[in-house]
């Protein structure tokens, strides 16, 4: 590696990801060890309330303890560590490989205020009176997004993006059945919107038709014409799709939705190029969701924590998930149960508060201009990249008819594969060998040999240099070093992995519990 490392011309970092082999926590499991000892309750305590135990009835009570491991507390620490210098993260490396999962740095000042016991130790079932605070940062956040989509209601009860389209479906649902128009039983979404827009809507039982993209990459009107009619529940779709093609002539497909009386739904989990230069309203849909995680602040998380902030126009009000919070002189901020066609609860409480707290204080510290000028950054950074990667042979964009992209672009490794019989496969096992990785979940390959990048707004120049420096040097290394890209990765925790592996069920397990029980016995105690 060192003599592959001294050809480079470029600053490339060399980079070798620590592998500690670390065991799970059960294997580190000693019968007696502690990592805090908790103080005996005391005698006079004890006279007044019980042992916490016996008031519980039987039926609530657990025959054996926990199967909980038993792990000093340094040992704890070390083996936390341990796994967390074996991840990469947008803390650790350059995260721009992400695609449409928008990594961005969160500042930490957010991070310490949505950590603090003010908003981690709250209960989501104190009475509205306790909870003031973290209400009226909820209420106000609503008020922001009033702004940011010019739609006037919202909730933050959905747990992630997909959820939030959930949500929107739902409120499709009880919007038709409320006007008892029970025969508008199909979606309409796009080719290249994100999946949940065509799977939600199913699981609230529509049928779905998906539009084709047109040969310049946007959904094709004339099927989407041909697709309308008195069925047509709601048109559900992302713009910019996963492409990063803004579909310029949004306006016209939300009017002939609406023409037949369908409803629109605005998916908005890509949001990073799109605030303080264009709005939900100006679209003329009548709801959307963002993601507060991601475009707002707080970090992808791997799924969660999340929250799926959806806007809808007040006449869907009633429609909505239950609780919504409100304000009023004589109530202060309270939870306002009284939505007579409701969808219900998508999510249990109301929402996530350390993630609303971190998009909150985003916006607040950026202000309207500061918003505008992150989206343009992305925007010029996304649009920097791309010419950056069309310069590396073996490289090419997805539509190439259509350009500049907005946030992301989704690009092919095709060429490449032709030339050197190395695709989008092997660039993902070599590219953690430098300290970094890219998104290749692209199923089904629409896209041959794809592959998504997403800057955002917060990297340097010298960040996407050093970037795309990166995957310059791994189509050099396809073209020249066949044999590095074969090995690899080679400095990484996981090398080859055999996907015969992951195929064969009796191979894995998911759990402690589920290994025990392949290959110990269910019930067999722990070895001490």
């Amino acid at each position: 590696m060192d003599k592959i490392a001294d050809k480079r011309d470029t600053s490339l970092t060399k980079f070798h990801q620590a592998s500690w082999n670390e065991p799970i926590i059960y294997e580190l499991s000693v019968k007696g060890q502690r990592g805090v000892l908790v103080p005996q309750v005391s005698e006079k305590v004890a006279l007044e309330v019980g042992d916490g135990v016996s008031s519980l009835p039987a039926c609530m009570r657990r025959e054996t303890p926990p199967d909980l491991p038993e792990i000093g507390q340094p040992q704890l620490a070390r083996h936390y560590n341990h796994l967390s210098q074996e991840n990469l993260g947008v803390d650790s490396n350059i995260d721009i490989g992400q695609g449409t999962c928008t990594m961005k740095y969160s500042p930490k000042v957010n991070d310490r205020l949505a950590s603090g016991p003010k908003v981690a130790d709250m209960h989501p079932l104190q009475p509205d009176g306790t909870a003031q605070g973290i209400l009226e940062i909820v209420w106000r956040l609503g008020r922001l997004f009033g702004e940011i989509s010019g739609l006037e209601c919202f909730s933050v009860q959905p747990g992630g993006g997909t959820h939030g389209v959930l949500a929107l479906a739902s409120i499709v649902r009880a919007y038709w059945q409320k006007r008892g128009e029970e025969g508008r039983d199909t979606v309409i979404t796009t080719f290249f919107s994100h999946p949940s827009d065509a799977a939600c809507p199913i699981v609230k039982g529509y049928k779905v038709i998906v539009l084709p993209p047109d040969e310049e990459g946007l959904p094709d009107l004339e099927a989407f014409k041909a697709a309308l009619d008195e069925h047509t529940a709601a048109l559900f779709m992302t713009n910019p799709e996963d492409t990063g093609i803004f579909n310029r002539r949004i306006r016209e497909f939300t009017r002939l939705a609406h023409e037949v009386g369908a409803l629109c739904c605005y998916d908005q989990a890509n949001a990073n190029g799109l605030l303080g230069i264009t709005r939900t309203v100006e679209a003329d849909f009548d709801m959307s969701f963002f993601n507060l995680h991601k475009t707002f602040s707080s970090p992808h998380g791997c799924g969660g924590p999340a929250v799926g902030m959806i806007t809808c126009r007040k006449e869907f009000r009633d429609c909505m998930p239950v609780p919504l919070v409100e304000h009023s002189p004589e109530r202060g901020y309270y939870l306002d149960f009284d939505l007579p066609h409701t969808c219900g609860k998508v999510k249990s409480f109301w929402g996530v508060a350390p993630v609303v707290v971190r998009a909150y204080a985003w916006i607040m510290s950026l202000g309207a201009e500061g918003l505008k000028e992150a989206s343009r950054v992305a925007i010029l950074n996304n649009n920097y990249c791309m010419k950056r990667i069309l310069d590396i042979k073996g490289a090419s964009i997805s539509f190439p008819a259509h350009a500049p992209r907005v946030e992301q672009v989704r690009y092919s490794w095709q060429k490449l594969k032709e030339d050197t019989g190395f695709g989008t496969a092997d660039v993902s096992r070599r590219i953690p060998d430098f300290g970094t990785h890219y998104w290749s979940s692209h199923e089904p390959w629409v896209v041959p040999e794809p592959f998504t990048i997403e800057p955002s707004e917060s990297y340097s120049r010298e960040d996407l240099d050093a970037y795309c420096d990166v995957l310059k040097e791994i189509a050099r290394e396809c073209y020249e070093e066949p044999e590095v890209i074969r090995a690899a990765p080679l400095n990484s925790t996981v090398h080859h992995t055999s996907h015969d592996y992951f195929d064969d069920p009796e191979r894995w397990a998911l759990s402690w519990r589920n290994y025990r029980q392949k290959y110990t016995g269910y019930f067999q105690p722990r070895k001490k």
